[in-house]
């Protein structure tokens, strides 16, 4: 079964290749490694590897942390190899096809940003209802989200902004993008985390900034 361990470790030569010797020890098979992040003498990378049948989770977690400095910060359940050209492809994907856009977004983001489920909100007056949704995206009755129009992206606390209960469920971790001039928002849901890092957040700046332009122009 194929894995997606997110691992936060000293940022310095051979951190990694002994976590990787590690995992290797521990009968894991690495598919492949994204950086995450990096900063302040620290990296964060997911790792995608693979365990044989019968094999728990665990040890990963256990073999990941004997390395010392090194921290495992999740661990999910993970399809396929690890692809960091996706971004790009969903940009063609949309600019060829501007019409679908936003179920196209939508669908998307959750595989770029490994989460759960994407859902395109807007808001109307003191109405907000969806525009678009992914495969998974929790059903909700409409309702009005007062935090929009975003002024940029943020990490949603749902003890501060308020959110439809069914987004928090299974400790969800939530994201939330502003999406052109209008008050809509593209909503991301990692239900059991990890906690969405600033580089993650300014990926997804960077990626809404271009498909609001691409929309507008079309």
């Amino acid at each position: 079964m194929s894995f997606l361990l997110r691992v936060v470790l000293p940022d310095k030569p051979g951190s990694l290749g002994a976590v990787a010797t590690a995992l290797g020890n521990a009968g894991a098979d690495i598919l492949g490694v994204d950086v995450v992040e990096r900063a302040d003498g620290h990296a964060v990378d997911d790792l995608a590897v693979e365990l044989p049948s019968g094999r728990p989770p665990d040890v990963l977690i256990t073999a990941a942390e004997s390395v010392p400095g090194v921290e495992v910060e999740s661990v999910r359940p993970h399809s396929g190899r690890l692809d960091t050209a996706r971004e790009l492809a969903l940009i063609e994907e949309i600019t060829n096809d501007p019409k679908e856009g936003l179920p196209l977004l939508a669908e998307g983001v959750p595989r770029i940003f490994r989460a759960g489920w994407a859902i395109v909100v807007v808001r109307e007056g003191t109405r907000s209802y969806r525009l678009a949704q992914s495969t998974a995206a929790p059903e909700t009755v409409a309702a009005d989200l007062p935090w929009l129009p975003l002024e940029r992206t943020v990490v949603i606390d749902p003890e501060v902004q308020w959110v439809p209960t069914p987004w928090t469920a299974l400790d969800t971790e939530l994201a939330a993008a502003p999406l052109g001039l209008a008050p809509r928002a593209l909503v991301v849901g990692r239900p059991g985390g990890p906690a969405f890092r600033p580089s993650e957040l300014a990926r997804l700046t960077h990626l809404t900034g271009i498909i609001a332009t691409v929309l507008t122009e079309s």
